[in-house]
């Protein structure tokens, strides 16, 4: 078992609502699993608003460049992801 914590990246910006309901929702995950979430608005970088713009929030796994859902929360996927060795 590894024991190097994972890390997901949630893409977002301010006054998005759908972004707060899923930071909120893996904060309280944080809660009961050991994982880095880091929150990245993509309004400080045009490249991300090309990306993402009308598709926020993007729960991302940089462990293995893939997304693990958007809008809503697919905690199936991120228990998967975070289950994982």
């Amino acid at each position: 078992m590894s024991d190097q914590v994972k890390k997901l990246v949630v893409y977002a910006r301010q006054g998005c609502h759908l972004c707060k309901e899923m930071i909120i929702a893996l904060q309280a995950l944080q809660k009961t699993i050991n994982f880095q979430l880091e929150i990245i608005d993509i309004d400080l970088d045009p490249k991300l608003v090309g990306l993402y713009n009308e598709r926020i929030p993007v729960l991302f796994a940089p462990g293995e460049s893939r997304e693990l859902c958007h809008y809503h929360l697919d905690l199936s996927s991120v228990n998967h992801y975070l289950a994982r060795n």
